[in-house]
């Protein structure tokens, strides 16, 4: 526990001049000197509690137990702490944390004093009981004292529940008269309240099972106000052992109920709107799942508004907390007299709970409410604010799910309803909530697969078609997911890109690959491979990607040259301003760039011209769709075809991108090639380089390491 800055100079001196004064207006007849110590003492106390942080409750409580000590227990003590701890100018609500402390204190402090008094009182009883003719009478003068003046209240019945006999606290307790209650039975001091067990031990102890019991129990007084109490039963015997007479000692705890009904409160209420709160709303769901059966249906429509964070943004804070008291009675307006419970999570969420719904048309009918509900527009300031949800709607049975992932399911589901075009409500399906959930899943989990090395990489092999040999190898990152096994970037590179954890896992694989590049041009040479590492748009676009570039390349000692960076089209199409500036700076470094996936998209070529490219990659798509389209027999060697071929389009636009590729001079290399008659032709039409399960799949650097060392490999393009 350490000290704080939170007590600040004005809190505490507002503690100890306030302090002062409340137990100056509470001393009876104390002396004003013994009076000081005490108020110095425990307002020390709670200072020192209050500079700790968290709170330290425990010089708190020894406050309270000084003031009990010391007579200070008036109920009208207690009310007067909390309120003077609960106005305090602490931060983050530590006045009430500290007002909670003390009122636990004080009332573990007059306990322990009353149940010490409760002894002496049981003692003196038995002491009647017990003692000798001579000793009657000052035995009983003993317990007449403190029978009257006790500060608990004192009743005593026969054994068949008559009351017989009240002391004045008791009487002060219940508003009321000993004529009042004097022949009343016990039994008629009932509460709607009373748990079972207390008059189960009740029976218990006036038929000789039991000596006593304790429990808190509330009673009707006289004015039909609720008393609590914190009561103790104990039988007393005659000589013999049998049941004689039943004595109660009641302790008055009403203020420290009614303190804790407010905490609590306070605890399960937003303190905006004034509706339960999030802890509250999954203790009610938690209940519901607690007591359902088997066929119990339940729905829960999640609840975000649409532009609310404009508001905030543009009128102000106090603006946007207006506006969520507003939407917030209208919610509770609509809903509440249908019987669902309306809760606010936190920001501009609310959530609707509909136990024991009939079936999803019920929910539906909710989120149709809601939307109903904030249809008009809200007016505040002089401002007409149009407020809007999207909602997630969820009904199922709760044997089918928990609360749990029946809460994230609606969630994902909400989500859903903003990507639809928000202002309406969607409701839960379970193949896309599962597509959700994979995705969240691979989002929230890769941050911490980086730090745990479950990322890996493998490198495919791009060969010369003119000779087969191994040229470069193309770097592709694999995640060993724990859950899920191995994914392959398609699944979890666009997830990255969406979040913007693709800049640190592409810093990571670029590493990896030029430290691996670096090694093999070590060991290998001049028959080392370029390594080709590929960037997304987000990467293409941040500034920092030639920062990243340049310090992996000092650290690794990979010449620049050996390094060649792979963009998608889109990518390498970006806004002048955002991408053109920082592909030059690369290009710059002696690093090359190639546009992948050449031909899938509709641009306008004029990129090719005006960025700073070296090579084209041809789509894998477009060359899978000629992969068995070969005809050799009537081909020419320019790639023409001749008398008597079957010729297809996409070979004559191949050749063309050819073409244009060496017009422009750069290298043009063809993806997913599958045979030697593919790698042939495509060799004869003059494209430079291939890449694709016939020349090699993406292998550890272990099997790059043997192809290096076995050098080309002869007949790789076909040729005999």
């Amino acid at each position: 526990m350490t000290a704080t800055p939170d007590a600040a100079p004005g809190a505490a001196a507002a503690l100890h001049e306030g302090w002062a004064e409340l137990l100056d207006r509470q001393a009876l007849s104390m002396h004003p000197r013994a009076l000081r110590r005490v108020a110095a003492t425990t307002s020390d106390l709670l200072h020192r509690a209050v500079s700790a942080s968290p709170i330290d409750p425990a010089p708190v409580e020894a406050a309270a137990a000084q003031l009990v000590e010391a007579h200070f227990t008036d109920p009208r003590m207690l009310s007067g702490a909390v309120r003077l701890l609960q106005g305090l100018p602490l931060p983050d609500g530590r006045g009430g944390e500290l007002a909670a402390a003390f009122a636990a204190g004080w009332a573990s402090a007059l306990r322990d004093r009353t149940l010490r008094e409760q002894e002496a009182i049981r003692l003196a009883v038995d002491s009647a009981r017990r003692g000798v003719e001579q000793a009657l009478k000052a035995s009983e003068a003993r317990f007449r004292a403190l029978f009257e003046t006790a500060a608990i209240g004192i009743g005593i019945g026969d054994i068949e529940g008559n009351i017989l006999a009240a002391n004045r606290s008791l009487l002060e307790m219940f508003g009321a008269r000993l004529e009042d209650l004097k022949d009343r039975k016990v039994e008629e001091l009932v509460h709607p309240e009373d748990s079972p067990v207390v008059w189960t031990a009740y029976r218990e102890l006036v038929r000789g099972a039991r000596d006593s019991f304790q429990c808190d129990k509330p009673y009707y007084r006289g004015d039909g106000e609720v008393l609590w109490t914190h009561l103790t039963v104990s039988l007393i015997r005659d000589e013999g052992g049998a049941p004689n007479y039943q004595v109660a000692m009641m302790e008055d705890i009403t203020d420290r109920y009614r303190l804790q009904d407010r905490l609590r409160h306070q605890a399960t209420h937003d303190p905006l709107t004034g509706l339960p709160n999030r802890a509250a709303f999954f203790e009610q769901l938690e209940q519901l799942f607690d007591k359902a059966g088997p066929t119990t249906r339940f729905g829960l429509c999640y609840v975000d508004l649409d532009g609310f964070k404009v508001v905030n943004d543009s009128l102000g804070h106090e603006t946007g907390d207006q506006l969520l008291i507003r939407v917030a009675g209208r919610l509770r307006s609509a809903l509440t007299p249908m019987g669902h419970l309306v809760a606010r999570l936190g920001g501009d969420e609310f959530v609707v709970l509909l136990e024991d719904s009939r079936d999803e048309q019920e929910a539906v009918c909710a989120a149709q409410t809601v939307l109903a509900a904030l249809d008009e527009p809200v007016l505040l300031g002089g401002h007409r604010l149009a407020v809007g949800a999207s909602i997630g709607v969820l009904e199922r049975r709760v044997a089918s799910t928990t609360p749990d992932a029946a809460v994230r399911a609606a969630d994902l589901t909400l989500y859903r309803a903003k990507e639809a075009g928000r202002g309406q409500w969607t409701l839960f399906d379970a193949e896309s909530n599962a597509q959700s959930v994979s995705r969240y899943t691979v989002s929230v989990r890769m941050p911490l697969a980086l730090e745990r090395g479950e990322f890996f990489l493998e490198y495919q092999p791009l060969c010369a078609l003119a000779d087969g040999s191994l040229t470069a190898v193309e770097a592709l990152v694999r995640w060993r997911h724990p859950l899920l096994g191995v994914l392959g970037p398609d699944e979890f590179v666009s997830t990255a890109e969406d979040t913007g954890l693709i800049l640190p896992l592409g810093r990571w694989v670029l590493e990896q690959a030029c430290g691996q590049a670096a090694d093999w041009s070590r060991r290998f040479g001049a028959a080392a491979p370029q390594v080709n590492v590929n960037i997304t748009a987000h990467q293409a676009r941040s500034r920092g990607l030639v920062t990243d570039v340049n310090r992996v390349l000092r650290a690794s000692g990979l010449d620049p040259g050996r390094l060649q960076l792979e963009l998608t089209e889109s990518a390498a199409m970006g806004p002048e301003d955002a991408s053109v500036e920082i592909l030059e700076s690369l290009v710059g470094l002696g690093v090359s760039l190639s546009v992948d996936d050449f031909g899938t998209g509709w641009s306008n070529l004029a990129y090719l011209r005006d960025l700073p490219v070296s090579a084209l990659k041809l789509s894998g798509s477009f060359i899978g769709d000629l992969n068995g389209q070969e005809d050799l027999n009537g081909q020419e060697e320019d790639g023409t075809t001749g008398p008597g071929s079957e010729d297809h389009v996409g070979w004559r636009i191949v050749s063309g991108v050819v073409s244009l590729a060496h017009t422009l001079g750069l290298t043009l290399t063809a993806e997913g090639v599958e045979n030697a008659a593919t790698a042939e032709r495509l060799r004869r039409l003059g494209c430079d380089w291939g890449q694709g399960w016939h020349f090699g799949r993406p292998v550890p650097p272990s099997e790059i390491d043997r192809r290096i060392a076995e050098g080309p490999v002869r007949g790789a393009t076909g040729l005999p």
